[in-house]
Formats: C-alpha cells, sequence, structure tokens
C-alpha cells in the first residue's frame, strides 16, 4: 500500500507540472492577455521615462490591440532598484525593463557587488539611442570644451557637474573627459540627481558649473539661449548645429560615449513572448507615431534583432569596464 501511495503521489505530481507547463505555454502563446507592466528605473523625465512612455503609447495596437502598457517608475541606486525587480519578476512577458546604458554597461562594469549581471535577462530589442551633448549656463564664462577644462585645472576641486547617479553616463562622461584632458576624476566634483531632467535644470538654475546629459533634454534650451553647449557626442546634431562634434572639439575619443535605451525581459521568457515583441518593434520602426514621438525626445531609432541588442549591450559593457578600470573607480 505505501508503495502504491508513493507512486500515485509521484504520479500527481509529475501531472501537475506537466499540466502546469501546458497551461504556462498557452498562456504565452496567448500573449497578452492582460496589462503589461514597463518598470522605467529612472525619474520621469529624463530619456528612459520618455523613451519608454513613447513605446508604451505605440506598441499594444500591434500586440493585438487588447492591452494595455503601463509605465511604472521605480527609482533609485542609479537604476539598479527597478533592474532588480525586474530580474526577480515571473518571465510571462507581463513585467519588462525600460534598460538604459547605466543599468546595463555602466553599473555593472563599476560595481562587483552588484545583484545582477548584464547578461541575465531577455533581450529584445534596442529601442533608440541618444547623442549626448556637454553643457554649461548660458551666462557662464566657458565659451568652449577647452575653455572649461582650463577652468577646471586651475581651480582643483572647486567646479562641479549634475550627474543622474554614480553609475550613469551623466557621471563617466565627465570623469572620462577631464581623463581625456589629463586631469583627475577629483578635479570637478560629482553631485547627483534622480533623472536626466534634474541633470538638465540643476546647470540652468546655477546649483552647478556644468554637466554632459542625453541631447533629449537640452536641445530646447539651447535653441532659447538659456544653455550653451561646448560639444556634442559622437558629432554635430541637426536639432543644436552650433554645438561642435567631439573631434571638432579636441576630444575624438569622446565619440563613443552616448547614451541609449532597450526593452528587456527577466531571463527565460517564453519564445511565443519574444516573438510577439520582435514583430511589434518590426512594426514601431516603420510607425510614423513612434517616429515622431522618438524625434520629439532627440532619439536616434535604433531598433534591433535580440541577438543584435545582445552584442551591442555586450560591447558596451565592456567598453565601460575598460574605463572604469583605467579611470580607478571599479569598486
Amino acid at each position: 500500500m505505501h508503495h502504491f501511495a508513493t507512486a500515485a503521489s509521484t504520479w500527481c505530481a509529475a501531472a501537475a507540472l506537466v499540466f502546469a507547463a501546458g497551461a504556462q505555454a498557452q498562456s504565452a502563446a496567448q500573449y497578452p492577455s492582460k496589462p503589461i507592466q514597463f518598470v522605467i528605473p529612472f525619474g520621469a523625465g529624463g530619456d528612459s521615462d520618455l523613451s519608454g512612455r513613447n513605446v508604451a503609447l505605440v506598441a499594444p495596437k500591434y500586440l493585438g490591440g487588447k492591452t494595455n502598457i503601463i509605465p511604472v517608475n521605480r527609482v533609485g541606486a542609479s537604476g539598479a532598484i527597478g533592474t532588480s525587480y525586474v530580474k526577480a519578476a515571473q518571465p510571462d512577458g507581463y513585467t519588462l525593463l525600460v534598460a538604459r546604458i547605466a543599468t546595463h554597461a555602466i553599473l555593472p562594469a563599476i560595481d562587483s557587488k552588484l545583484n545582477y549581471k548584464w547578461n541575465e535577462f531577455t533581450m529584445l530589442s534596442l529601442i533608440e539611442m541618444n547623442p549626448s551633448i556637454c553643457f554649461v549656463r548660458a551666462e557662464s564664462p566657458y565659451r568652449n570644451a577647452q575653455d572649461l577644462m582650463e577652468g577646471i585645472r586651475k581651480q582643483p576641486g572647486k567646479l562641479n557637474f549634475s550627474t543622474a547617479g554614480p553609475g550613469t553616463v551623466q557621471n563617466m562622461t565627465p570623469q572620462y573627459w577631464m581623463t581625456l584632458a589629463k586631469l583627475t576624476k577629483d578635479h570637478a566634483v560629482g553631485i547627483h540627481y534622480k533623472s536626466g531632467g534634474e541633470v538638465t535644470t540643476a546647470v540652468m538654475g546655477g546649483q552647478v558649473d556644468f554637466a554632459c546629459n542625453n541631447a533629449t533634454t537640452l536641445v530646447p534650451h539651447i535653441k532659447s539661449g538659456r544653455l550653451r553647449g561646448l560639444m556634442a557626442s559622437p558629432d554635430r546634431i541637426p536639432e543644436a548645429p552650433g554645438v561642435p562634434g567631439a573631434r571638432e572639439a579636441g576630444y575624438p575619443e569622446m565619440e563613443k560615449l552616448v547614451g541609449w535605451t532597450a526593452l528587456m525581459g527577466p531571463a527565460g521568457l517564453p519564445k511565443p513572448v519574444v516573438a510577439a515583441w520582435v514583430k511589434t518593434f518590426q512594426q514601431l520602426a516603420k510607425d510614423p507615431d513612434w517616429q515622431a514621438g522618438n524625434a520629439r525626445i532627440g532619439g536616434v531609432p535604433a531598433i534591433r534583432s535580440p541577438e543584435e541588442s545582445y552584442a551591442f549591450v555586450k560591447e558596451q559593457y565592456e567598453l565601460y569596464y575598460g574605463l572604469a578600470t583605467s579611470l580607478g573607480i571599479r569598486q
């Protein structure tokens, strides 16, 4: 009797697993059947927020038109809080991450104790790239890139810049720039804020002397004359043609530092979910509403396959790992 009971219970357990797997496969095949959450690991008004919301607005019509995408800002720890939340989520396609260069290249490169690795996610697609601009207030005495670096050289530790956190492109870019100018990373002081939007506002308000940020939040203020662009990366951009490119400004190595956004999910997303998003991004790439929204926020469309996205993120991680090592800031 004991053997029979044991065998029966084993059979029931196996049957339950088969049933659960079958139900999960059926659910994935019907994806999406309920609202999808886009976790944005930075604050409102930053590049990940604007980019994620632009996709969330247009993508539902290519996902069957029967679901909503709900953007949720989970901020903190330079993007690690929202990123960790998605890593631990059920891999069912209903909790996705609007990933940034900070969360998947810079932070993993500088923090060896981070509770996730850059490749512990399902890559769905790059979304867009963001040219960056280093800038000052219009009233600043620094007229160009060389002027600013010379001012920092003459006043070590006196000038400061705004960032969206230690592990963000807004922090790494000025530090790398100072290294290229043969200054130390401590020649200017980084002041950390919560989002890319606040990085720009801090310069306009005079709380800090300069910053390097994605062009998204800068172009209107450069056009209005409130900010002065010193250097654009990788090159001059049509929306701010008066700002010299990195090479023209005398710092060609700065060309490789550009922002980007991607959509990812937890590791192990079912193939039907991945396929649904691949098809959706193929449609988004041709969608005039998405293109117009992307143009408004200053993004350069960069939609790619999951495999191409993985290769790009890997390359970016390796770039920043090398930078962090050479700057001596890997922890």
